[in-house]
């Protein structure tokens, strides 16, 4: 996973509407290390990393290749927060971390209400919460012990949701350095 990386590669996903990307950027705020946030929808859009958009869902299909030829370099160095709804496209060997945000279905549903959500796309995502679609997606790409599922139903748990993070970049850091220190060339 690591290879010869010096920061960890961490993926914040959950349903749209838990907390994705407000947990990713107080996270580079507090990190003990430089980490770089890539709201991975945006850089879809932005960079034209998509096939079009699609009416019906109001999103765009994204390229798979493009997106992630755009990323390698990136999760090749280290150091990146990759916040987005899905987590299944990114390969295991860049992750160290995964954090599967949850939220109550009553609550998501009014955040995306509040965001102007169509109702079909409210209704899609707030079953897929139900249906612990993102946990699942996690279970089945990544190690059980790179993934921790979170609660993110208020400001506390923000708190503490990063404030763990935190904690387990630290650890990351030992523990890799730890590694590099005991390799055969001695980086």
């Amino acid at each position: 996973m690591t290879g010869s990386r010096s920061s960890p590669n961490i993926i914040i996903t959950g349903t749209p509407g838990t907390g994705k990307s407000t947990h990713a950027q107080l996270l580079v705020q507090e990190s003990p290390i430089p980490l770089k946030h890539v709201n991975v929808g945006e850089m879809v859009k932005d960079q034209g990393l998509h096939e079009g958009f699609d009416e019906e869902w109001q999103s765009y299909t994204v390229d798979d290749d493009k997106l992630l030829d755009e990323l390698e370099p990136l999760a090749d160095r280290g150091g990146l927060i990759l916040d987005w709804h899905t987590c299944d496209i990114f390969p295991e060997r860049w992750i160290d971390l995964v954090i599967v945000l949850r939220c109550n279905h009553t609550m998501l549903w009014e955040r995306l209400e509040r965001r102007n959500y169509p109702l079909q796309k409210i209704q899609e995502n707030n079953e897929a919460e139900i249906m612990g679609v993102v946990s699942e997606e996690a279970g089945e790409s990544y190690q059980s012990q790179a993934i921790v599922e979170l609660t993110s139903e208020s400001l506390e748990d923000l708190q503490e949701n990063v404030s763990r993070m935190v904690e387990w970049i630290r650890n990351w850091l030992d523990n890799n350095a730890v590694a590099q220190t005991n390799q055969p060339d001695g980086t």
